[in-house]
C-alpha cells in the first residue's frame, strides 16, 4: 500500500507512515522496514509502547493475564485461547500516540475526522475493517477500494521485484506450522521462542493450538514424510494494524 502510494496508484501521498515495533519481529522484517524507508518519498515513523517497557518479550505477562493470545487446556479438556493484549496496547495506541507527537498536537483536543489513517486491509480479510474509535481519526481502506485481495497485493510486489514478509512477532500464536520451521533454523529466534514457552507453560499456556511445548510437536510437511502434498493448507492468519 505504501509503495503504491509512493507511485501514484493510491492518492493523496501519505505525510508518514508508522510501523508499531514490539521489539520481537523476525529479522526479515527489520530487514525490509530498512530497505522500505529507502524506497518512499515520505518518512516511517517507529512506534514503541514505551522506552520504560522495551520488548513485549519483556513484557509477557502483565495485569496477570498474558500479552498475547496464548493456548491452554480447559477443565472440560477443549482448548481455548487468550485474550489478545498486544495489538491495542503495544500496536493501536502507540501508533495513535505517534500520530499525535507528528502533528504537535498532544494536549490539545483534535477536530474530528483530524487525521486520515489508512490501514492495508484486503477484501479477503473485511471483516477487519472497523471505524476508528477516536474522533479525531477517520479510517481509509485503500486495498478495499481497489478491490484487492491478498494474491494481488503479492502479484504486484512481484511486478515491481519485490517480496514483502509477514510481520508478526517470532513467538505469535498465530503462526503457521511453516512459520515455526523456519525459526526453530535460526538459533537466536529460538532462544527468545523457547524463553517465552517457558514462562507460558509455568502458567499452563502454549504458543502452539495443540497445547503441547513446540519441541514436541512434528512440523515435518507432507513432503518430509514421503507423501506428496498438492494442498498444504496452513494457516494464514496475521495479527496487527
Amino acid at each position: 500500500m505504501a509503495l503504491m502510494a509512493a507511485k501514484g496508484e493510491i492518492t493523496p501521498m501519505p505525510e508518514f507512515a508508522v510501523f508499531a515495533d514490539t521489539g520481537d519481529e523476525p529479522a526479515e522484517v527489520y530487514h525490509w522496514l530498512a530497505k522500505l524507508r529507502e524506497l518512499l518519498p515520505f518518512r516511517v515513523k517507529i512506534a514503541h509502547r514505551d522506552i520504560i517497557y522495551g520488548k513485549l518479550s519483556d513484557n509477557l505477562v502483565q495485569w496477570e493475564h498474558s500479552q498475547i493470545p496464548a493456548y491452554f487446556k480447559n477443565p472440560n479438556g477443549t482448548i481455548g485461547i487468550g485474550k489478545r493484549q498486544c495489538t491495542k496496547h503495544w500496536k493501536i495506541v502507540p501508533v495513535q500516540r505517534k500520530i499525535r507527537e507528528a502533528t504537535d498536537t498532544q494536549r490539545k483536543r483534535l477536530p474530528d475526522g483530524y487525521v486520515t489513517l489508512w490501514q492495508g486491509i484486503s477484501i479477503d480479510e473485511v471483516s477487519r475493517a472497523k471505524d476508528s474509535r477516536e474522533p479525531w481519526i477517520t479510517h481509509r481502506f485503500p486495498l478495499l477500494e481497489l478491490r484487492m485481495n491478498r494474491n494481488d497485493c503479492e502479484a504486484w510486489l512481484r511486478k515491481h521485484g519485490l517480496s514483502a514478509p509477514k510481520s508478526a512477532c517470532v513467538y505469535c500464536p498465530y503462526r503457521s506450522n511453516a512459520q515455526w520451521r523456519t525459526s526453530k533454523a535460526n538459533p537466536k529466534e529460538w532462544d527468545l521462542i523457547t524463553r517465552i514457552e517457558q514462562q507460558l507453560s509455568a502458567r499452563g499456556e502454549f504458543l502452539h493450538p495443540s497445547c503441547k511445548l513446540l519441541s514436541e510437536v512434528d512440523f515435518s510437511t507432507e513432503e518430509d514424510r514421503g507423501q506428496m502434498n498438492l494442498f498444504e493448507n496452513e494457516c494464514d492468519g496475521m495479527c496487527g494494524v
